[in-house]
């Protein structure tokens, strides 16, 4: 870093609020590997979310619902070691804060103590408040997370935009202000309409987050794997491939599966060589007659 380099601010929730005042948009991204958050963190990314979808792209999970705990934490000791600036979050998975506040409390508790986590993100409606306004008690901030919640498809009806009708907007913002009310720095809308989105950013008293609900939010969420195209099963209508990362890694993939097979790599220049006197005294030890 030069002298006439800026130095890097840690991201705090106190500078997030700076951002909204001013308009100046929130950066969040999904990652879940240790290099992806160095290049992120470094990059000026502003908040890093462990998200359980990792589990789906690391792991293999068909849904983010069997997404273990676990898992979840290893993910996050991850980012917390590749990331000093950016705000580390981590997704709560699958029940692991909806049985009681006891419960909310405990687990909330061991992504800090264990994984270094700063903020939690918690996906759900008025109904989880209650558990969520615990976390935050506890001295842990939470982002709630309101409209397609993936936890809950079946509930939902699947992966389709909510807030269409004006019902269930008006739910949406129901949810957004219990969560609001228990204590959460931040609100994310997954999928919802625009409409329901801006409405929210114009009357919420804290940062509104879109995650393929337009641009009228104060920032926008977007997971790693789906600017990279890495998830081929499923390309979401909000996420842009900015590079499709899975025909370069085809391309490397063949390249090497035929030099190894045509004996091209490793070459001469990638392996190391014994002095010719130290080949003919192991020779004559071991009584080797090479073939070559």
């Amino acid at each position: 870093m030069s002298e006439n380099t800026p130095r890097r601010k840690k991201i705090t929730i106190r500078e997030l609020q700076r951002k909204m005042r001013e308009n100046e948009q929130i950066v969040q991204m999904a990652i879940y590997d240790y290099r992806s958050a160095v290049i992120a963190d470094r990059l000026g990314i502003d908040i890093l979310c462990v998200s359980d979808t990792g589990g789906m792209i690391l792991f293999g999970h068909q849904s983010t619902v069997t997404v273990s705990f676990d898992e979840v934490m290893m993910m996050s000791k991850a980012i917390d070691r590749g990331s000093k600036y950016g705000l580390r979050m981590v997704d709560m998975p699958y029940w692991s804060f909806h049985v009681s506040p006891e419960q909310a409390v405990e687990n909330a508790g061991r992504f800090v103590a264990e994984a270094n986590a700063e903020v939690m993100k918690c996906e759900g409606n008025q109904h989880h408040a209650k558990n969520i306004e615990a976390i935050v008690k506890a001295g842990i901030p939470v982002q709630g997370h309101i409209g397609i919640t993936p936890m809950r498809m079946p509930q939902l009806g699947g992966f389709i935009a909510q807030g269409k009708t004006a019902d269930r907007a008006k739910e949406l913002v129901d949810d957004a202000w219990a969560m609001v009310d228990a204590g959460c720095f931040s609100i994310m809308c997954e999928v919802t309409t625009e409409e329901v989105c801006q409405y929210l950013a114009e009357t919420l008293p804290v940062p509104v987050i879109s995650l393929g609900a337009g641009n009228k939010a104060h920032g926008v969420h977007i997971i790693t794997s789906d600017l990279l195209h890495l998830y081929e099963e499923h390309v979401p209508r909000h996420s842009k491939i900015y590079t499709d990362l899975i025909p370069i890694m085809e391309d490397v993939f063949i390249r090497y599966r035929d030099e190894v097979r045509e004996r091209v790599y490793p070459g001469p220049e990638h392996t190391v060589y014994m002095s010719p006197e130290e080949l003919q005294k192991f020779a004559k030890e071991v009584d080797w007659k090479s073939k070559q």
